[in-house]
């Protein structure tokens, strides 16, 4: 079968498409014929090597990519029940540590980590929902903010910001939004109560403005840092989405980033509110497998609303 890999870190380039046995599942594991498999950040900070500058993962001679997928069960490893040959299912690939990744014709993932795919929607829009769907649940988790409580979203037009302030306002939360003008109705129907414009001089005081004293938290899926610190409340919440990326706790603030995990029933949770039209799932554009080097060209590009999505 065919995958793409990388065996020395840089830009898009180092992507090779190669030719690599059908992967067989394990213990508790299924594989997975691809369908389709989008394309996130993470992807190109992987294939660039700051995670593994980081220490995130350890040293490899060959790094798979992609965590998002969507497909069709066709083997079963050992032991695994609730799921069937033929099944269509989306599942998340949040390992590091391994050679293949969902950029390829199949994957083997831990049958704890799938969910059975939304019906009716197609499985291209499917494989936007895993990773960015579930790091918005999970961050919101950290939060733990009451219903009634104010929330501060940045990158509310993004992936991840799209999906946080559709739950958020599914969990009774009154969501402020930041995002660009050109987006502003978008992020009104997703569910925000107020907009900032993203290019706001002082965060802060445009969002005291609206909430007096300041929200009572604020999802940074836009990585804003202390800018977004500075519109939370006295011993508010603050969760970032991307590691680093949380700045100190000032004023009593409790910090935290969310570090996405792979959770079937969480995401079966999301599968059903995207069949029932309650999570919107956005595709920029679909690209061939052969092309995942275009597709990280485009998404350095960041002016995509929506996710790419690789088809094998």
């Amino acid at each position: 079968m065919r995958a793409v890999v990388v065996r020395r870190f840089g830009g898009p380039e180092v992507l090779e498409l190669v030719e690599v046995p059908d992967p067989e599942p394990g213990p508790g594991q299924v594989r997975i014929r691809v369908a389709a498999a989008a394309v996130n950040p993470v992807d190109a900070v992987t294939r660039a090597g700051v995670l593994a500058a980081a220490g995130l993962m350890g040293p490899r001679e060959t790094v798979g990519i992609g965590w998002d997928v969507a497909g069709t069960v066709d083997r079963l490893g050992p032991g695994v029940s609730g799921f069937a040959l033929g099944d269509e299912v989306i599942g998340l690939r949040d390992r590091l540590d391994v050679p293949l990744g969902t950029y390829a014709d199949a994957v083997v993932l831990d049958a704890a980590a799938l969910a059975p795919a939304p019906a009716g929607v197609s499985p291209v829009a499917a494989a936007t929902l895993p990773l960015n769907g579930l790091t918005a649940a999970q961050a919101l988790d950290l939060l733990d903010l009451p219903p009634g409580a104010t929330l501060l979203v940045t990158g509310a037009a993004g992936a991840v910001g799209g999906f946080a302030v559709q739950l958020a306002a599914r969990r009774g939360l009154r969501v402020v939004a930041v995002a660009g003008e050109r987006d502003a109705a978008a992020v009104r129907e997703l569910g925000a109560e107020w907009l900032v414009p993203r290019e706001a001089a002082d965060l802060a005081a445009e969002v005291r403005a609206l909430v007096a004293g300041g929200v009572d938290g604020a999802l940074d899926a836009a990585l804003l840092g202390v800018a977004a610190l500075g519109a939370v409340r006295n011993r508010g919440a603050f969760v970032a989405v991307s590691a680093g990326a949380a700045p100190v706790g000032l004023r009593g603030i409790r910090v935290a980033h969310v570090w996405v995990a792979a959770d079937g029933a969480a995401l079966t949770e999301l599968s059903a509110l995207a069949e029932h039209g309650e999570l919107t799932l956005r595709v920029a554009d679909t690209l061939p497998l052969e092309e995942a080097a275009t597709a990280h060209h485009r998404l350095a590009a960041d002016t995509l609303r929506g996710r790419l999505v690789l088809v094998p």
